[in-house]
């Protein structure tokens, strides 16, 4: 049990760690915004108590430090600056070691630890000392008058009922309680009618409950964050108690009423004296024995809204969510199966029932692959970071802006996608983006900005990062290509062909060889990764304008729609997302083509490739043959099977690792009649192709 929470602790405490250092960027360019500040305030709080509670002591007494340098700027004392924020990103950096040096095995740096911890320390000193110095200059003189200077008190009644579960989640009440003495001068009234009978006392439980009055210069606020980690774990009222003496719900707590207007009519005195009046009076035992029936309702009700709250949404572990995909997988196929299995036996009620369960299981697999679906604005969020530090590096001055941050993709695209945009993002700052005074001389702003945007279109998403740099230079590109061998000097090529030799291994126009790039190693790596998610990818460019580049990826990569066909006996899929059409290939428009691989379509030539020849299949090839048109890069190929039998809901299964290197197929399926289809990558027979044609050539 115990391991359960600490797993949920850290799950959340690095979700705290993200929207930590999200917010920190946000307040570099809005210093004055109190709710950014008041967010970072909130986030340090929670992480060094809940840390504490799990027995990560080393992270509560790192982050003490911050808070307390935080509290001081949001209360006005202290102007956030970049050296501070620098500090705290490099202190959340820190955090995220020490939180998981049990797992990772890497020990955070104590010397930087330290030097950390010495500048907080030093920033709340230099500021304590600066107010004892205003303090002596401008309060001493005025000593008579102090009165009149003093900090306004104020009195705040407060409801504290924790779950009954609270003290399995490492909570002690009693340090929550100790922690609102120290704000200022407190009373208690515990509430001990919810204790059960000694045989029926689970020790492992909370029976009690308070109701307090606080009196404290600190705003409702500071009252409020004392909770802050056990929010979903109490039912917690604050109330500020107006010069009468009397709440907003004050009805509700009417055995607190003579107290509180004592407190009122004594101007806040010393109101511990009050206490002793106060539980000699009757309303004090009614008090301790029965609660109003009102505040009972209330609190019934409280309990309700808690429940609704816990069940709306449930943390569950990414391995399950996979297993539940793959039983869904295998669900399709068995369904697929007994598709064809009816629909053989034309038996008009065992259609009507499988054509029921088909329809029961396309709801199925929708739900159970929209539950793997996150937005991207998860992945975009952390490049900030990598713009801000690498900006910094360079000595350049980058913005990034994002767009369609909630396109949603499947968890596994997004985890395999942040490797390549950070190479992408990189290259752009490096490569691209000029530097001020360069940027400023050919009329553009001192500050350059990488943009990201998302957006769904299909069955993909499409990703942009756009920079507005210097552009690609096509000429230095080809030059560097030519030396490599890549392609032959007099080579006519398209601007696109150009832009992609970028990605080939080794390939690198830069200069200087720098901690950032130069090494040639990046980009192929790039384009490697996106092709393993079934992706491409695209480069546009305008000279001084700036670069884009465009990714296109599948929604998913668990099941795909795709397309049916056979050569002989032998069933192939191939992606639909790709097929723009079908047209039929005979054996007079083979012999008009002369030997060549191209075919008329509607006034334009399409090449087409024949897969018989390409898997070596020797029969006769049938009089009439289907040539299956896709969109490869901008461009459209056709690819000749012997007949295409219609769209075919796949699941993709691994080949295992004796075949995972085969050129041109990147999994399989298994049919309804229980056979195995090859789920083909046009992309990369499209390139094995030319690679032929290239050596027949040479």
């Amino acid at each position: 049990m115990k391991d359960i929470h600490k797993q949920a602790f850290i799950e959340e405490a690095t979700e705290l760690l993200s929207e930590l250092e999200s917010t920190l960027l946000d307040i570099e360019n809005n210093p004055e915004d109190k709710e950014l500040i008041a967010q970072i305030f909130r986030a340090l709080h929670t992480i060094k108590g809940s840390s504490g509670m799990f027995g990560y002591d080393d992270i509560s007494m790192f982050t003490h430090d911050i808070e307390t340098v935080y509290d001081f700027i949001r209360n006005g004392k202290l102007n956030i600056t970049k050296s501070i924020i620098d500090l705290t990103l490099e202190a959340r950096d820190l955090i995220s070691v020490m939180l998981r040096e049990e797992s990772s095995g890497k020990k955070a740096d104590e010397s930087k630890i330290k030097e950390i911890l010495t500048s907080f320390r030093k920033i709340a000193a230099d500021l304590n000392a600066n107010s004892e110095v205003k303090t002596e200059k401008k309060v001493l003189p005025e000593k008579k008058n102090s009165k009149a200077s003093a900090v306004p008190e104020q009195i705040y009644f407060i409801s504290f009922t924790p779950a009954p579960d609270i003290l399995l989640f490492g909570t002690n009440p009693l340090l929550l309680l100790q922690e609102l003495n120290d704000l200022g001068e407190l009373i208690l009234l515990g509430k001990f009618n919810q204790i059960p009978s000694i045989e029926n006392i689970n020790p492992e439980k909370c029976y009690l409950s308070w109701e307090m009055l606080l009196k404290s210069d600190k705003d409702i606020d500071a009252v409020k964050d004392v909770f802050i980690f056990v929010e979903d774990q109490c039912e917690l009222i604050v109330e500020e108690v107006d010069k009468d003496g009397k709440l907003k719900r004050g009805e509700d707590y009417k055995d607190f009423g003579k107290l509180l207007s004592d407190v009122a009519k004594t101007k806040h005195p010393d109101i511990k004296n009050l206490l002793v009046e106060y539980e000699s009076s009757a309303s004090a035992g009614n008090y301790y024995r029965k609660l109003p029936e009102e505040n009972k309702n209330k609190k019934e009700q409280t309990e309700h809204i808690r429940e609704s709250d816990t069940v709306s949404s449930l943390r569950v572990s990414a391995e399950k969510l996979d297993e539940l995909v793959n039983l869904v997988g295998e669900l399709v196929i068995i369904q697929a199966r007994l598709s064809q299995s009816v629909f053989n036996s034309q038996d008009q009620e065992m259609i009507s029932i499988s054509e029921e369960v088909e329809r029961i299981t396309w709801s199925l697999r929708d739900s159970a692959l929209n539950i793997r679906m996150l937005p991207i604005g998860t992945t975009f969020s952390k490049f900030k970071r990598l713009v801000r530090d690498l900006s910094k590096e360079l000595g350049k001055e980058v913005e990034l802006t994002t767009d369609g941050a909630e396109t949603e993709l499947d968890k596994t695209v997004i985890e395999k996608l942040n490797d390549p945009l950070v190479h992408i993002i990189r290259n752009s700052i490096d490569h691209g983006i000029e530097t001020p005074a360069l940027r400023e001389q050919r009329g553009k702003s001192k500050t350059g900005s990488v943009h990201l945007s998302a957006s769904q279109s299909g069955g993909n998403v499409l990703i942009h990062i756009k920079d507005d740099g210097a552009g690609l230079n096509k000429n230095a590109i080809k030059e560097k290509a030519v030396l490599l061998g890549l392609v032959n000097e007099n080579d006519e090529l398209t601007d696109s062909e150009i832009y992609s030799m970028i990605f080939a291994a080794g390939f690198s126009t830069a200069k200087n060889i720098t901690s950032v790039s130069g090494r040639g190693v990046g980009m192929d790596v790039v384009k490697r990764a996106i092709e393993s998610l079934r992706g491409t990818i695209e480069v546009s460019s305008e000279p001084e304008k700036g670069t884009t580049i465009t990714l296109k990826l599948p929604l998913t990569l668990a099941i795909i729609d795709g397309l049916l066909v056979k050569i002989e006996d032998d069933h192939y899929i191939l992606p639909l997302a790709t097929v723009e059409e079908c047209i039929e290939l005979t054996k007079e428009d083979v012999a008009n083509a002369h030997g060549r691989q191209l075919v008329n379509i509607r006034g334009g030539i399409v090449p087409y490739i024949n897969l018989r020849n390409k898997f070596r299949i020797k029969n006769e090839r049938p009089d009439i043959e289907q040539i299956v048109i896709v969109q490869a890069n901008g461009n459209r190929v056709g690819f000749v099977v012997d007949t295409v039998l219609g769209q075919q809901q796949t699941v993709l299964k691994s080949l295992g690792k004796f075949y995972k290197n085969i050129n041109g197929v990147s999994g399989a399926t298994i049919l309804g009649n229980g056979t195995v289809a090859l789920i083909l990558d046009l992309q990369k027979i499209i390139e094995g192709e030319e690679i032929e044609e290239k050596a027949l050539v040479n």
